[in-house]
C-alpha cells in the first residue's frame, strides 16, 4: 500500500482532494435541503457556516426572522434553531418542560463541565441547585425589605461616586457595576466592595469581558470547531478570565470555611457548605463544590451584568429623550421629595417612572434571542416535528418591537406601559425573565434594583451629554448580550430647594 502511494504523484493528490472537497459540499448542499423541508421555514444558510454568520447586523437581522412566520429556523453551523417569533408560540413552547434543556455548547461545557444553575442541563441537578438557591436567597431577604433596604443603602454610595464628579465628564461604567454588583455580593459572600477595590474593579472588568467574549466571533468559532481549545487564541482568554473569577470565588469559600458557625449562616456561601456537611451520607448528592464554585459563578454574574447594562443603557435612553427624565424627577419629587427614599411600595404612586424603567429595559432589550433553551424530548410545535436536543431561541426583537402589541413599537417612549387612564399595565408581550420552568432566578432581584437605583438616581441627580463630542450608537454592540458602547455622560446634583 505504501508503495502505491508513493507513486502518486502531486497533481493526482490535489485532484482527489478537490473531487473529495466537491462531494462534502454537495453532499451538504443535499442534507441542507433535506433538512429545511422538515424545519419551520427561514433564511437559506451556508454549508457548514449556518445562516448567523453571514449576519453583519444582528438587531436587524434577528427583527427580520419575522417575517417567515410565529416559528422559523436559522443555522448555527450545520445545526438547526428554531426561533420563536410571537409571543402566543413563545407562551406555549416556554410552558413545557419539553422545552426546558440547555444545549451542550462547546466553548459553555469547556468552562462550566454542566455544573452550576444558569447553563446546568435539565435533571435532578439542576432542580436540586436551583430550588436550593431559592430558597436561601430568599431567607436572605430576596422579595423582601431587607434587600431593599440593601438597594437604598447602596444608591447612596452609586449617587456620592457619581457626584464626585459633578459637572465633569464622568464614564458610568465601573460605578454601575460596582453597585449593582455589591447587591448580590451582600447576599452570596455577606460583603459589599467599596468602589475603589482596584481587585474587585478589575473582576467587574473581565466579568464583563467575559460575558463579551464568550459571545463573540471567537466563542462562535470555539462552538463551531472546539478542538481550537488545544491551540492560541482568543479563546483562551476566555479561559484566563473563567480561571481568575474561580480563583476569587475559591478564595472567599476558603475563608467561609474558617469561620463557618453551623447555628448562624451568614450568607448564601455558609448555607450551602451547611448543606453539603448535610449532604455527605447521600451518595447521590448534587451538592459538592464544583457545584458552590459555579453556583456561585452563576448569582454574581446574572446579579450583576445584565442589570447593570439595562441601567447603563437607562442613562443614554435618559439623556436622548430629556422630556422623560424630566417628568420622571417632576413625579418622583412631588410623591417622595428629596428626602424621602423610594420603596417598592411607590410604585403604584409612581406610574410614569415606573413605566419609564420597563420601556429602558424592552428598548435595550440586552438578549434579543432570549438564553437558549433546548428540547429535553421530541415534541411538536405548531404542526412540526420537533427533535430531541433542538436549540430553541425565543425572538425579543421581534416580540418587543411587534406593531399589534405596543403603540409606540420603533420608539422610546414610556406610554407603552400606561393605560388610558395613565396608570401602569404589563402588556403580555413584556417577558425580558423568559416564562417557564427556565424563568430568570434573579428576576425578583432585578425588579427590586431596577427601579430603585433608577428612581433614587432620577430624585438626585440630572444627566446630560458632555460638550466634547461622541458617537453614540443606539445599536450598540451584540456579542450574545447586546451592550451600549462606551460613552461619557455629566452629572449635576438637583437643587433640592427648587
Amino acid at each position: 500500500m505504501w508503495t502505491t502511494l508513493t507513486k502518486l504523484d502531486l497533481t493526482s493528490v490535489c485532484l482527489a482532494l478537490f473531487l473529495g472537497m466537491i462531494f462534502m459540499v454537495l453532499f451538504e448542499i443535499f442534507r441542507i435541503k433535506s433538512c429545511r423541508g422538515q424545519f419551520p421555514p427561514g433564511p437559506r444558510p451556508l454549508p457548514f457556516l449556518g445562516t448567523l454568520p453571514s449576519s453583519k447586523k444582528p438587531l436587524q437581522f434577528i427583527r427580520s426572522l419575522s417575517q417567515y412566520g410565529e416559528i422559523s429556523t436559522v443555522y448555527f453551523g450545520r445545526k438547526p434553531m428554531i426561533v420563536l417569533n410571537t409571543i402566543q408560540v413563545a407562551k406555549e413552547a416556554l410552558a413545557q418542560e419539553a422545552y426546558s434543556g440547555r444545549p451542550s455548547m462547546p466553548i459553555v461545557y469547556w468552562l462550566s463541565k454542566g455544573h452550576g444553575i444558569i447553563t446546568a442541563p435539565f435533571g435532578l441537578s439542576w432542580r436540586q441547585q436551583r430550588r436550593f438557591a431559592l430558597h436561601t436567597l430568599r431567607n436572605f431577604g430576596l422579595g423582601k425589605k431587607s434587600v431593599e433596604d440593601r438597594v437604598l443603602e447602596e444608591s447612596h454610595y452609586l449617587i456620592a461616586e457619581m457626584l464626585k464628579s459633578e459637572g465633569k465628564s464622568l464614564n458610568p461604567h465601573h460605578a454601575v457595576h460596582n453597585a449593582v454588583s455589591n447587591i448580590i455580593c451582600s447576599i452570596v459572600f455577606g460583603d459589599r466592595f467599596d468602589y475603589d477595590n482596584k481587585h474587585f474593579s478589575y473582576l467587574l472588568k473581565i466579568l464583563n469581558e467575559h460575558s463579551i467574549l464568550i459571545g463573540s466571533v471567537a466563542g462562535q468559532i470555539f462552538n463551531l470547531a472546539p478542538f481550537i481549545k488545544h491551540f492560541p487564541g482568543p479563546h483562551q482568554k476566555v479561559l484566563q478570565n473563567f480561571t481568575e473569577l474561580l480563583g476569587f470565588i475559591r478564595d472567599k469559600i476558603k475563608g467561609h470555611e474558617g469561620t463557618l458557625d453551623p447555628d448562624s449562616p451568614r450568607d448564601f456561601i455558609d448555607a450551602y457548605l451547611l448543606e453539603i456537611e448535610k449532604q455527605k451520607s447521600n451518595k447521590g448528592s448534587t451538592f459538592h463544590e464544583d457545584n458552590l464554585v459555579m453556583s456561585v459563578l452563576d448569582l454574581f454574574f446574572a446579579g450583576t451584568d445584565t442589570t447593570a447594562t439595562t441601567i447603563r443603557w437607562g442613562l443614554i435612553y435618559l439623556i436622548q429623550n430629556p422630556d422623560v427624565q424630566e417628568r420622571c424627577h417632576e413625579e418622583i419629587v412631588g410623591v417622595l421629595g428629596y428626602d424621602r427614599l423610594p420603596s417598592m411600595d411607590d410604585r403604584e404612586r409612581l406610574p410614569y417612572t415606573y413605566a419609564t424603567v420597563h420601556e429602558i429595559q424592552r428598548c435595550a432589550n440586552i438578549v434579543p434571542f432570549g438564553v437558549v433553551h433546548e428540547t429535553t424530548q421530541p415534541t411538536k410545535l405548531r404542526g412540526y416535528d420537533i427533535p430531541l436536543e433542538t436549540t430553541i431561541v425565543t425572538n425579543l426583537a421581534s416580540i418587543f418591537s411587534h406593531k399589534e402589541h405596543w403603540k409606540h413599537p420603533d420608539a422610546f417612549n414610556p406610554e407603552n406601559f400606561l393605560d388610558e387612564n395613565e396608570n401602569f399595565f404589563k402588556p403580555e408581550s413584556f417577558i425580558p425573565f423568559s416564562l417557564g420552568p427556565r424563568v430568570c432566578l434573579g428576576e425578583t432581584l432585578a425588579r427590586t434594583e431596577l427601579f430603585l437605583y433608577i428612581t433614587c438616581l432620577l430624585q438626585r441627580i440630572h444627566f446630560s451629554w458632555p460638550p466634547e463630542p461622541q458617537s453614540i450608537h443606539m445599536d450598540g454592540m451584540t456579542s450574545g448580550s447586546h451592550f451600549p458602547q462606551s460613552y461619557n455622560i455629566v452629572c449635576r446634583s438637583r437643587d433640592t430647594k427648587e
